[in-house]
């Protein structure tokens, strides 16, 4: 339980009281009230919105129920003081105690420390990169993957039971084009001359394995044969291949999927049919016809009546097809089939999309309210662009001539702990710059050195003090930390909260932000013995608060390596 939850909990017993008495009518709604860090720290320790949000319920006003709340709480253990502040907030200092127990629960809990039930067990089922199995995976999907990932670690930290899914998109026309490009390396591989590839086809040399691979395997059986002998063979053993690249790719990054679900699959299960009619037994299926496109009408525009969703009653801007006018599926059809498929075992989902999905997100979300009854939410989380550059200089990329970075090419060069913790250093929805030359720069300026040299000092201390003789054998005196020492700990002890915070949210760079910030305020308690070896961790001659510093060393370097794993990111043990 974090130290937030557990006051929480004690305010709820004094409202209780305050219930017994009268002071509250019975029946009071208090799921609003929280126990928080306040604002500014100058403020307190806790604060509670506590009489803001029951002032109504109660017939009074917020500052006279805070200073009814007041003397239960400063009746509390380690509560030093209580103020009110404004309108009725509540402002708690604690006493030093509670934070020296607090960093001695840090210890003992060890990787359990932040960890909690608050997801009560609840299924989620995070979809993320999803890309098309047609190339290697890019900086683009990369960014998407590591997002997706990092949020599964954090929910799981969180409580909740998460399923990892990647959703093939192997029934459009786009895998076709790539069973095409396939044989063209296949006809090569069997000495044909393909000359340039053609406008429209794949052209990157990942395709050349394949395309041998299938000439080693069937000769020349299909080099001059109809495309309607080999086009579906092409395209199931094309697609294999690509996804055994994804997998790999994705590993280098330690990503792994539970399920990689298929739209053709899907498809051929009428899974897709199944959803249309539990849509149209609920009347929101129609036959009808789209508005003109708005602004200046294209020339070929022609009403033609399709088979439509009605979406604007479940707050989008207009209804959606679900087949196009030849009778196939629509993308929105097999998404919303999909996406019923993932709600019958889930109780969320998320979607980790790229921003150019960002038109299509309240078409999909009315479908599943639609679908279940509003049983399940969608949340989707629109990632932005990635800009690549080499020491400042734009890395120009073509995805035509097949010249791209792939993440493999990303992993490769710089590792898969720095391209992870880069990618979680912005909101997803805001824009990054990923330098090659910048992100392995030993300075405060990049994130993932700062970091990581913060938890590399403290396993750096651990064998000085060792050397010197210094043990931790027996229990160390924390009353010899100092005002700025329980500073640092109190810093700590915001951990759970961040992990609970960034699960709720949806946003895991929560957890790269915070542990930049624990690891500034270590450096700047660590410099403080650049001029005065008595404010050193290790005193020569004072082996008693040696312990207690290093105990609390301890500590933030357990929250740190924590941290880090939730982000899929190794802690360093030295900085080379």
């Amino acid at each position: 339980m974090t130290l937030y939850a557990r006051y929480s909990e004690l305010l709820d017993t004094v409202l209780d009281t305050l219930q017994a008495d009268g002071t509250l009518p019975d029946g009071i709604e208090r799921r609003a009230v929280a126990v928080e860090p306040p604002r500014d720290p100058a403020h307190g320790d806790l604060a509670t919105n506590a009489a803001m949000v029951l002032a109504k319920q109660a017939r009074t006003n917020p500052r006279a129920l805070a200073e009814a709340i007041a003397p239960g709480l400063e009746a509390l253990p380690d509560v030093s003081s209580v103020e009110i502040a404004g309108p009725g907030f509540i402002n708690l200092r604690l006493t030093d105690d509670a934070w020296r127990g607090e960093l001695a629960t840090i210890l003992r809990e060890g990787d359990s420390y932040g960890r909690s039930d608050a997801g009560g067990n609840e299924r989620v089922n995070i979809e993320y990169v999803s890309a098309n199995p047609t190339g290697p995976l890019h900086l683009g999907h990369c960014r998407g993957a590591v997002v997706g990932d990092a949020l599964a670690r954090v929910l799981e930290a969180a409580g909740f039971r998460v399923t990892k899914e990647y959703y093939v998109n192997d029934a459009g026309g786009q895998v076709d084009t790539l069973a095409r490009s396939v044989h063209l390396r296949y006809r090569e591989a069997l000495g044909a001359d393909i000359g340039e590839i053609p406008e429209g086809m794949y052209p990157g040399d990942y395709l050349v394995p394949i395309g041998t691979s299938l000439a080693a395997e069937f000769g020349d059986e299909y080099a001059e044969a109809p495309e309607s002998e080999w086009l579906e063979l092409f395209r199931t053993r094309a697609v294999a291949a690509m996804l055994d690249f994804i997998r790999h790719d994705l590993a280098t990054l330690g990503i792994h999927h539970d399920v990689f679900a298929s739209e053709a699959a899907l498809q051929a299960e009428g899974a897709v049919d199944a959803g249309l009619e539990r849509l149209r037994s609920k009347g929101l299926i129609y036959e009808g016809v789209l508005e003109a496109p708005k602004g200046q009408t294209p020339e070929d525009w022609e009403p033609v009546e399709l088979t439509l969703f009605k979406s604007t009653e479940f707050g989008d801007d207009q209804d959606r097809p679900m087949k196009k006018s030849d009778g196939s599926w629509t993308y929105f059809g097999s998404d919303a089939a999909y996406h019923l498929r993932k709600a019958e075992s889930a109780d969320h989902l998320v979607n980790i999309w790229g921003a150019d999905h960002a038109g299509t997100v309240k078409r999909v979300q009315s479908a599943v309210k639609a679908l279940t009854d509003g049983r399940v939410d969608l949340d989707v989380k629109l990632v932005q662009m990635v800009r690549l550059f080499r020491a400042g200089e734009p890395v120009k990329m073509s995805k035509r001539g097949g010249t791209f970075v792939t993440l493999a090419d990303m992993v490769e060069e710089v590792g898969k702990d720095v391209v992870r913790f880069i990618m979680l250093t912005r909101r997803a929805d805001a824009p990054l710059d990923f330098d090659f030359a910048k992100v392995v720069e030993a300075s405060k300026d990049n994130p993932v050195f700062y970091v990581q040299y913060a938890h590399a000092r403290v396993r750096s201390l651990v064998r000085k003090a060792a050397d010197a003789g210094v043990s931790l054998d027996a229990p160390a005196d924390l009353s010899l930390l100092d005002a700025e020492e329980l500073a640092l700990v109190k810093l700590a002890a915001q951990y759970p909260r961040t992990v609970e915070s960034a699960a709720m949210a949806h946003e895991p760079h929560r957890i790269a932000f915070y542990l930049y910030d624990l690891a500034a305020a270590f450096h700047a308690l660590w410099n403080r013995g650049n001029d005065d070896p008595g404010r050193r961790f290790l005193v020569d001659d004072n082996p008693e608060l040696s312990r207690a510093r290093l105990e609390l060393a301890l500590g933030i370097g357990q929250i740190i390596r924590s941290g880090l794993d939730l982000m899929g990111v190794e802690a360093a043990e030295e900085m080379r």
